[in-house]
C-alpha cells in the first residue's frame, strides 16, 4: 500500500469538506426623508440655505464608526510551529519537513501537514497523519472585532469536529492552559484500510484559531494505537502551536489589552458548552 494511499485514507472527511465559514454582520441604514417648506420671500430662502449649510457641516463633523484593532497581526510559518521533538513523537517517519498548504495570504491563513508510515513488512505498519491549520481574523467595522469573529469560528470548528459522518465513540473535553479556550474531540473511524483513531484540538488565542488534526492506525495486522496516547500528544502539540502564534506577535500584543478587555475575553470562554453538544451527522 503506497504512502499516498495511506494519506488519503487517513485524511478524515471533514478535513476536506469542512467549510471555513465566517459569520458576517449586515448593517442596514434607514433614511428618513426631511421635507423642507420654502417660504415665498427671498429673505426666508437665505435662512433655509444657512440651515442646510449648518446641517451639512454638522453631519460631516460626526465621527466615523470605529472598531478595536485585532491583537495579533501575523501568523508564524505553519510548518515551523512544532518543535523537532514534538514531530518525532507525533510523526516519527515524516522526515525533516512538512507539506505547506496553499494560501493566497499566509498572514491570515496557513497550514502544514505531515505523514508517517512505519512499515514493518509482514508484521504490519503504523500510520500517522498530522495537520495544523491557522486562521487569523482582522477587525472590521461591519463584521466586528477580530477576537469576536475568532470566537464564532472556534465554536463552528468544534461543532464540525463533533459531527463527522461515521464517527464512533465521540468524546469532547475542554483543554486547559492552551490559549484563551480550547477543546479536544476524539473518535474512532472505521475505513477499509483499518480502524483509525482521530484527535482534533481546536484552540483560540486572541483573534487566531488553530485546528490541529491528528490520527493514527495500525495496518495489516499491526496493533491499533492507544487513543489516550494520541490525544496526549495532540494536546501537547496544540500548546506548542499556540505558543508559536504568541511568539510571532511578541508579548506586547497581549499586554496592550486593558483589564476590562481581558475580563470580557475571560467571561466569554465556554469550551465546555461547545464540547457538550451531542455529535450529529451532517446532511
Amino acid at each position: 500500500m503506497s504512502e499516498g494511499t495511506m494519506q488519503r485514507a487517513a485524511q478524515r472527511d471533514p478535513s476536506h469538506q469542512r467549510a471555513r465559514r465566517l459569520s458576517r454582520a449586515v448593517v442596514g441604514a434607514a433614511a428618513v426623508p426631511v421635507m423642507l417648506i420654502a417660504a415665498g420671500c427671498s429673505s426666508d430662502s437665505g435662512s433655509d440655505d444657512a440651515s442646510k449649510d449648518s446641517a451639512s457641516a454638522s453631519a460631516s463633523a460626526s465621527p466615523s464608526p470605529t472598531v478595536q484593532a485585532a491583537a495579533y497581526g501575523k501568523l508564524p510559518e505553519a510548518c515551523d510551529v512544532l518543535s523537532k521533538d514534538a514531530l518525532a513523537d507525533l510523526v516519527p517517519k515524516a522526515g525533516k519537513s512538512g507539506k505547506e498548504g496553499a494560501s493566497n495570504d499566509t498572514a491570515t491563513r496557513a497550514s502544514c501537514s505531515w505523514n508517517s508510515l512505519d512499515n514493518n513488512g509482514v508484521k504490519g505498519s503504523q500510520f500517522r497523519w498530522l495537520s495544523v491549520s491557522l486562521l487569523r481574523f482582522e477587525s472590521d467595522v461591519t463584521r466586528g472585532e477580530g477576537d469576536k469573529l475568532a470566537r464564532e469560528y472556534y465554536a463552528e470548528q468544534v461543532e464540525d469536529a463533533q459531527a463527522v459522518d461515521g464517527a464512533k465513540n465521540v468524546k469532547s473535553e475542554p483543554v486547559t492552559g492552551t490559549g484563551d479556550e480550547a477543546t479536544a474531540v476524539r473518535y474512532d473511524l472505521k475505513k477499509k484500510e483499518g480502524s483509525f483513531k482521530q484527535q482534533t484540538i481546536v484552540a483560540r488565542v486572541e483573534n487566531v484559531v488553530i485546528t490541529l488534526d491528528y490520527n493514527g492506525a495500525g495496518l495489516a495486522g499491526e496493533r491499533t494505537p492507544s487513543a489516550d496516547t494520541l490525544t496526549a500528544l495532540a494536546k501537547k502539540a496544540a500548546k506548542e502551536a499556540v505558543a508559536a502564534v504568541t511568539k510571532a506577535n511578541g508579548s506586547a500584543a497581549s499586554a496592550s489589552k486593558s483589564p476590562s478587555d481581558k475580563a470580557t475575553s475571560s467571561t466569554s470562554k465556554s469550551p465546555s458548552k461547545s464540547s457538550s453538544k451531542s455529535p450529529t451527522k451532517k446532511s
